[in-house]
C-alpha cells in the first residue's frame, strides 16, 4: 500500500485545476485553428490580454459587484434565518410565511428589477436589495429544513430538565440545523453574484454587469469575456470561502 501525501480536498482541487487547463487548451485551439471571429468565440489569450490591459478598471468592478454582492448576501441570509426561527417558534407563522415566500420565489427575480430600481435608485441600495431578495428563500427553506430536523423528543426531555426556549434554541434547534444552513449559505455564493451582475446590467454607476453593458454598446466582446472570467473567479473565491467556513464549523460531518 503506497503512501499518498495529498488529501482529498486536494485530489479534487487537482483535478479542477486540470480540467479548467485543458477546457482553456482546447478552446484556444479551437478559436486558433477555425479562426473564429471575437464576437463569436475570443481566443483564451486574447481575453487574458485584454484582461491585463484593463486590469484596474475591471478589478475596480469586481471590488464593486463584490461589495454589493457580500452587502445583500449578509442581509439575506439574516432575513432567511430569522424567518425560519420565527416559524419554528411559532408554528401558526408557517400557514402564512411559507406561502408567501414560496409566492415571491416562484416569480424570477430579475422580474422585481425594475420596480427595485424605482423604488431604491439606480445606486447600491438596488443591487443590495435585489440581491437580499434572492439570497432570503434559499436560506429560508435550508435553515428551515434544518430546524424541522430536530427531534421533538429531544426538545421534550430539555424542557422536563427546565431549559428554555432559549437556551433548547441555543443547544439543539441550532446544531441541528447548522449543517443545513451552511450548505443554504454555500449555494446563495453563486446566486449572490449572479443577481448582482444581471441588476447591474438593466442599471447601475458601476460594477461588471455595468462593465458588460457598456462593453457590449460598443461591440467590443472580447472586454464581455473578460469581465466574465473576472466575475467567474469572484464567485470561485466567494464559494470557497464560504466552503472553507463549513468545514470549520461543521467539523463533525
Amino acid at each position: 500500500m503506497t503512501y499518498d501525501p495529498m488529501s482529498p480536498s486536494q485530489h479534487a482541487l487537482a483535478r479542477g485545476v486540470f480540467g479548467g487547463l485543458a477546457l482553456f487548451a482546447i478552446w484556444e485551439l479551437a478559436a486558433r485553428l477555425f479562426d473564429l471571429p471575437s464576437y463569436i468565440l475570443p481566443a483564451v489569450s486574447e481575453i487574458i490580454a485584454r484582461f491585463w490591459t484593463a486590469r484596474a478598471v475591471l478589478g475596480e468592478a469586481a471590488a464593486y459587484t463584490l461589495g454589493e454582492a457580500l452587502a445583500g448576501y449578509l442581509l439575506g441570509g439574516a432575513i432567511g434565518v430569522a424567518l425560519a426561527l420565527a416559524v419554528t417558534l411559532v408554528p401558526q407563522l408557517r400557514k402564512v410565511i411559507v406561502p408567501a415566500a414560496t409566492a415571491v420565489n416562484s416569480v424570477p427575480v430579475v422580474a422585481f428589477s425594475p420596480l427595485i430600481l424605482l423604488w431604491f435608485g439606480m445606486g447600491v441600495s438596488s443591487k443590495i436589495v435585489m440581491v437580499a431578495v434572492a439570497v432570503s428563500f434559499t436560506m429560508f427553506v435550508s435553515a428551515l429544513a434544518g430546524f424541522d430536523r430536530v427531534d421533538e423528543r429531544s426538545v421534550n426531555l430539555m424542557r422536563s430538565f427546565g431549559a428554555s426556549r432559549a437556551a433548547i434554541l441555543w443547544k439543539l434547534r441550532l446544531p441541528t440545523a447548522l449543517p443545513l444552513i451552511l450548505s443554504g449559505m454555500r449555494l446563495s455564493t453563486v446566486r449572490s453574484l449572479i443577481v448582482a451582475i444581471v441588476t447591474e446590467m438593466l442599471g447601475a454607476y458601476g460594477g461588471l454587469g455595468w462593465v458588460i453593458y457598456q462593453a457590449v454598446i460598443v461591440i467590443d466582446f472580447v472586454q464581455v469575456w473578460a469581465a466574465i472570467f473576472v466575475a467567474s473567479i469572484a464567485s470561485l473565491g466567494f464559494f470557497a470561502v464560504v466552503s472553507f467556513l463549513e468545514r470549520r464549523l461543521v467539523f463533525w460531518r
